[in-house]
C-alpha cells in the first residue's frame, strides 16, 4: 500500500538495507523529573465508538479496531497506534488463539493489554488504532514467514491509512508498543516528524539475542508462560535458533504441539542486529516507559538502560517501574492508568511537513461533512 501522503515514505528495507535498542501506587522507579511537570488531566468517562477497519499493507490486507471517544463534530482527536509484542498476538495484545490455537494454552478470559490501553486512552480523550499483525487474527499473511522490516512497513501503512480520517488530528499522534514492538515504534518515530510521543511497555533495550537468552533462562526457572507449547519449544531451542541465525540460515523448523512449524529466520536476524538502545540514540521525542519488575520476557533493567540512553540523547523520558507487574501488566490497572495519564499528557502538537499539511487541509472536518 502506498501511504496516505502519496508514497513519500520508503519501505523499511530501503532505509536500513539488508544488514544488520509518575504513577503513584503503580510502583514508579523514576517519575517526572524537574522541568517535566505537566498539568493534570481530567479523565472523561465518555461514550466511545469502536469501528472495524481494514487497510492495505503491501500485498496483503490487515484488520483492526479504531476506537473513537465522543467528540464535537468539528473536533480532531489526538490518537495513538498500538503495537503488540513479538510472538503471534491479536490486535488486543492477547496470544493469537484464533490462527494459532495449538500454540497457546486455553485463555483465562482476560482482556489483552492493548484493548485495556485503548480503553484507558479513550477515557482521556485519545483515539487509538490497533490491528491484528500479519498472520494473526483476521489479518492476511503468515506470521511464521514475516520479518521485522515487513512488520515495520505494516505499522507505517496503518498510520498512512489513518491520515485520511477526519476525526484524527495529524499533528497529535503517538505510538505505544508492548515488548519487542518497541523496535517498530522507534523505527517509525525516528523518521516520521508527525509522531509526537512514544509509549513503551516492557521494552527490550539490548539485542533480541541477549533478551531471548535471558528470558528463556528466567522462564525455565520460574515456569512463567511455559504452559504455552510455542514458548516451551522456543525456549528449549533458543541456543540452536541463535546459532542458526548467526550462520545466516534462512529457515528453522521447530515442533509445536506435535506439528512442524518453519520459521523465517530473517526476522530474527534483523531483530538481533537492531537493538532498541541503538535506535534510542536517534530519537528526540516525548517518551513514557512502563515496566513490570516480574516481566518474564524483558528484565526491568532493559528499561533502566533505555531511559539512561534516551536522557543522554537529550530527551526527558518518564520511567514507571511497576512492582510485581508482568509483561502485559495484567492485574495492574492502576499502573496502566498512570501510563495512559503520562502518555496522553505528552501527545503534543507537531509541525507537519508540507505533504501532511495538504492532507490535513483536504480532510478538515466541517459541520456538514458527516464526520
Amino acid at each position: 500500500m502506498t501511504s496516505a501522503d502519496g508514497g513519500s515514505w520508503a519501505r523499511a528495507s530501503d532505509w536500513y538495507g539488508t544488514g544488520w535498542g509518575a504513577g503513584a501506587k503503580a510502583g514508579v522507579g523514576r517519575g517526572m523529573g524537574a522541568g517535566m511537570a505537566r498539568p493534570e488531566r481530567t479523565i472523561r468517562c465518555m461514550p466511545t465508538t469502536r469501528e472495524e477497519v481494514r487497510f492495505r499493507a503491501g500485498e496483503i490486507t490487515l484488520a483492526g479496531t479504531l476506537v473513537l471517544p465522543e467528540r464535537v463534530e468539528t473536533e480532531r482527536l489526538p490518537w495513538a497506534l498500538l503495537l503488540p509484542s513479538w510472538l503471534p498476538r491479536t490486535r488486543d495484545g492477547s496470544w493469537d488463539r484464533e490462527r494459532h490455537p495449538s500454540w497457546f494454552a486455553p485463555d483465562r478470559d482476560s482482556l489483552g493489554l492493548l484493548a485495556r490501553l485503548a480503553d484507558a486512552l479513550a477515557e482521556r480523550g485519545v483515539a487509538s488504532l490497533r490491528y491484528d499483525p500479519r498472520g494473526c487474527g483476521t489479518s492476511d499473511g503468515t506470521w511464521e514467514a514475516s520479518d521485522l522490516f515487513a512488520r515495520i512497513d505494516d505499522a507505517r501503512d496503518a498510520i498512512g491509512a489513518m491520515r485520511s480520517r477526519r476525526e484524527l488530528d495529524l499533528r497529535r499522534t503517538a505510538i505505544a508498543a508492548n515488548g519487542e514492538g518497541a523496535l517498530l515504534a522507534l523505527s517509525i518515530a525516528i523518521g516520521d516528524p508527525a509522531i509526537g510521543a512514544v509509549g513503551l511497555i516492557g521494552p527490550p533495550a539490548r539485542s533480541f539475542r541477549d533478551v531471548l537468552r535471558r528470558g528463556a533462562s528466567y522462564r525455565a526457572l520460574t515456569g512463567t508462560d511455559r504452559q504455552h507449547p510455542v514458548v516451551r519449544g522456543l525456549d528449549r531451542l533458543a541456543e540452536e535458533l541463535i546459532e542458526r541465525v548467526e550462520r545466516h540460515e534462512r529457515e528453522m523448523t521447530i515442533v509445536v504441539a506435535g506439528k512442524e512449524v518453519t520459521l523465517n529466520l530473517a526476522g530474527w536476524e534483523q531483530a538481533f542486529h537492531t537493538p532498541v538502545v541503538a535506535l534510542a540514540t536517534m530519537l528526540h521525542r516525548n517518551v513514557v516507559i512502563a515496566h513490570g519488575t516480574r516481566d518474564a520476557w524483558a528484565d526491568a533493567d532493559e528499561s533502566r538502560l533505555l531511559e539512561e540512553v534516551l536522557r543522554l540523547a537529550g530527551n526527558e523520558p518518564v520511567l514507571q517501574l511497576v512492582e510485581g507487574g508482568d509483561h502485559d501488566l495484567a492485574e495492574a490497572s492502576e499502573a496502566l492508568d498512570a501510563f495512559a495519564d503520562a502518555l496522553s499528557a505528552r501527545i503534543e502538537a507537531r509541525e507537519l511537513p508540507p505533504v501532511l499539511v495538504a492532507i490535513e487541509a483536504m480532510n478538515a472536518p466541517t459541520l456538514d461533512s458527516g464526520a
